[in-house]
């Protein structure tokens, strides 16, 4: 696929403000027909840059709830473990980790029991320290301003670029920078796949 063009952009921006808008709509808006912006779409999907069309639920606006900012310290060994907890949590709406091993969690909870909540979610001995604010308001925006694609080659990491290639292995898409990369790796799937085949076992 090609870079992001102005006009990714902007389906990507009225997904985002509402994923159920019909193709219909979005063509009127982009000036496209409604079956080219489905195309672009199924490319963008293709890409990874749309991942899954799904409901942002604010869970502040159910009864008895109380939204926290939860900003975890931990020892940079552990970030990754408190991150995949706090992301499974109950009442977890959004969580960041940063590079300093620190990991920050927008929940909302019926109740002020933040320690409980922390017991529950992970292993409190690897936290170091945690603060809790109160949120008295939250928004966030997917700006894709200038973006442009930076897919990774399946096969050694590097930047796929127009020259590069992809395959459908297994129902899910392979994208890579070379025609080498795509042989390496399809090579190595289907030794996996035979041994899985012959064997049972990879």
């Amino acid at each position: 696929m090609h870079d992001l063009d102005e006009t990714d952009r902007e389906i990507l921006r009225l997904l985002h403000a509402d994923a159920r808008r019909p193709y219909s709509e979005i063509a009127d808006e982009v000036g496209l027909s409604g079956p080219a912006v489905s195309d672009r779409v199924s490319r963008l999907r293709e890409a990874g840059v749309i991942t899954r069309f799904t409901v942002d639920v604010d869970r502040s606006t159910f009864a008895d709830r109380v939204a926290f900012l939860v900003d975890v310290a931990v020892d940079p060994g552990h970030a990754t473990d408190v991150y995949a907890g706090l992301r499974e949590a109950e009442g977890t709406q959004h969580v960041y980790r940063s590079a300093d091993a620190r990991v920050v969690a927008h929940v909302s909870l019926p109740n002020a029991d933040v320690e409980s909540w922390l017991a529950d979610a992970l292993d409190t001995a690897v936290v170091a320290d945690y603060d809790v604010s109160v949120l008295a308001a939250s928004d966030w925006t997917n700006d894709l301003a200038d973006a442009d694609l930076a897919v990774a080659c399946a096969e050694c990491g590097n930047t796929v670029t127009d020259e590069g290639t992809s395959a459908r292995l297994g129902g899910e898409r392979y994208r890579f920078c070379c025609p080498t990369c795509e042989a390496r790796f399809v090579e190595r799937y289907e030794e996996l796949a035979d041994g899985i085949d012959g064997s049972g076992e990879p």
